[in-house]
């Protein structure tokens, strides 16, 4: 949640409703000093399977935010592509993902805002975008799916 504040803008740190902070007080405050070597030479994650036992709805809802798939393999495997990473569907499961947050990251807060309304419009529930610190800081415009999948469609801000 941004709140005004004098010298600038204050921010609410992003899932924790302790005190205002500024990005620099929020930096020194959870990030590592020196950081820790990285174990690993990762590039990334390539994207997020879900599974949805209701597979059919779950394509017609996503296709109505998102479009046409990018990737159809028989009929049980749909993906998108969102920018550098995958959203994949498949078939299977009991229900629908409801121990994951989807992260989907926009261009810029104004797209991340357009993409919560197509959610919304196809059916998924949301709140209000707010200013928060998610290790830079963001707008976060997060919904949930009819099937019960949360969704954090977020942008970075300037810091």
């Amino acid at each position: 949640m941004r709140e005004a504040g004098r010298g600038g803008a204050n921010y609410r740190q992003a899932n924790v409703y302790g005190p205002i902070m500024d990005y620099n007080t929020y930096r020194h405050a959870y990030f590592a000093n020196p950081a820790p070597e990285q174990r690993f030479e990762l590039e990334g994650v390539l994207g997020v399977t879900l599974y949805f036992a209701d597979f059919q709805v779950a394509v017609e809802f996503y296709t109505k935010v998102l479009g046409p798939p990018t990737y159809v393999e028989g009929s049980a495997t749909r993906g998108w592509r969102l920018g550098g990473t995958w959203l994949t569907l498949l078939a299977g499961g009991e229900g629908a993902p409801a121990s994951v947050e989807v992260p989907i990251v926009a261009s810029t807060p104004a797209e991340a805002e357009r993409l919560q309304r197509a959610f919304i419009e196809a059916g998924a529930s949301g709140q209000h975008p707010s200013d928060e610190l998610m290790y830079v800081p963001v707008r976060v415009c997060p919904v949930k799916d009819p099937f019960g999948t949360k969704i954090l469609i977020y942008a970075k801000r300037a810091s």
